[in-house]
């Protein structure tokens, strides 16, 4: 086991329990400081924070806040308020919150010494057994973009490499238990080093479950929701099986899905703006 591994695990492990008045949740040590513990004394303010950035408004928002810390720092952290309404809010009942899940998914990952953006904190506030609003944070990955502003810019010949480094990461996740079930081109940041390796990050943590096997169709169809262009599905399918020629059940398997998930995904479209041109009286 690497030394970069064995820290990441230890990370994983150090937690302690948080409570705000009327919020209970988790927080890493480090992070345990009474500047910014003040700061998240009322949740429901975080948004009018002076220095917060919204970054998505709508259903689940997400934004960076600029935190004081003693000694007079301040630190970018990632808050994303999961939405605790409908369905989400009946399934709390029964179900971890979904910023519980977050925190449990970052930690899992972390745990296997993959990247994520490394868990600051989580917190929910409940009434009669329901999850009435629920947070979680994380530190900013800086220097990373989503995968998908790569899958538009670069050429076919430059995006091999960096195909190749993806399979080999998603690869590395499976073989250690970790299934993503969003495993979509927003949900993979990317950032270049200087020695021109790829380092992959996984985002949206709640929808990570961790299993003790994944079998190989169940790993393929996995892959699906990625973005790869159409003429680099096949060497990508390659690479990450790092086997030449590729199984043809595996193949097969992968274009079925993928062909069902973009007619899902073309219809769901295709209603969205038929909705919108109804309630514009347009047809």
């Amino acid at each position: 086991m690497s030394d970069h591994f064995e820290a990441a695990a230890k990370e994983a492990r150090d937690e302690r329990p948080l409570a705000l008045e009327a919020y209970k949740g988790m927080i890493r040590p480090a992070y345990d400081d009474p500047l910014f513990l003040q700061a998240l004394k009322q949740p429901e303010e975080l948004w009018k924070h002076p220095g917060a950035t919204m970054l998505l408004g709508r259903g689940n928002r997400v934004g960076i806040i600029s935190f004081p810390f003693s000694g007079g720092t301040v630190k970018d952290i990632v808050v994303k308020e999961f939405s605790s309404r409908g369905v989400n809010k009946l399934k709390s009942l029964f179900l971890p919150s979904k910023a519980a899940k977050a925190w449990r998914g970052a930690l899992a990952l972390k745990q296997r010494g993959l990247e994520t953006a490394s868990p600051v904190a989580y917190f929910e506030k409940r009434k009669a057994g329901f999850v009435e609003r629920n947070f979680f944070l994380a530190e900013r990955i800086d220097g990373a973009m989503e995968i998908r502003e790569l899958f538009r810019r670069l050429s076919l010949a430059e995006l091999e490499p960096l195909l190749a480094s993806l399979a080999g990461f998603i690869y590395r996740c499976h073989q250690r238990g970790i299934l993503h079930r969003d495993l979509s081109d927003g949900n993979v940041l990317v950032k270049r080093e200087e020695g021109g390796n790829f380092v992959f990050y996984l985002l949206d943590t709640d929808r990570v479950r961790v299993r003790r096997k994944i079998s190989g169709l169940a790993r393929v169809k996995n892959l699906i929701r990625l973005g790869i262009p159409p003429l680099l599905q096949k060497p990508f399918l390659k690479s990450y099986f790092d086997e030449k020629p590729l199984e043809a059940s595996f193949w097969r398997w992968y274009k079925m899905n993928k062909a069902i998930y973009t007619g899902y995904v073309e219809l769901k479209r295709k209603l969205r703006l038929r909705q919108i041109a109804r309630k514009l009286g347009v047809q």
